[in-house]
């Protein structure tokens, strides 16, 4: 009989399936139910990128309460929505993590990370490793000056 408990932890209920996941700013692997923050506050990456400037997608909006160098979109709601200076920050902080989601999908152009992992949960992140350390041999250096920096 398999354990449901344990079967359980691995249910996505958004996915609608037994999932894992995998950040990739430190290969922080986890169950499928955990939110994108809660995994990185869990990595070792959360503790070594204090000096660095981090930019994040609307999913890590309580970031900027932990690392003040650190950017997320602004969202709008019912009652207030974005000023044309929120918006236009929007747009840049888009422009510049668009790197970050080339690098996804090059990421997902390995077929074993775009569709369920249905192999042994114990390999998956030396899989992901082995994937990213691919795509770093094939990625040239990012020049990390970004417009506000070159001014």
């Amino acid at each position: 009989m398999i354990d449901q408990k344990k079967q359980r932890k691995y249910y996505s209920g958004k996915k609608k399936r037994h999932t894992l996941k995998g950040k990739i700013i430190s290969i922080k692997i986890d169950k499928g139910r955990v939110h994108d923050f809660k995994l990185f506050k869990k990595s070792k990456a959360a503790k070594k990128i204090k000096n660095n400037r981090v930019l994040g997608d609307s999913g890590y909006q309580g970031i900027t309460k932990l690392y003040s160098n650190a950017k997320t979109p602004k969202k709008k709601t019912k009652k207030n929505p974005l000023s044309k200076e929120e918006k236009k920050s929007n747009r840049q902080l888009a422009r510049e993590r668009i790197i970050i989601e080339q690098i996804n999908a090059k990421i997902k152009v390995f077929k074993i990370t775009k569709y369920p992992y249905r192999n042994r949960r114990k390999r998956f992140g030396l899989r992901m490793n082995l994937i990213c350390a691919i795509i770093n041999l094939d990625t040239k250096p990012i020049d990390t000056k970004f417009e506000e920096d070159k001014e």
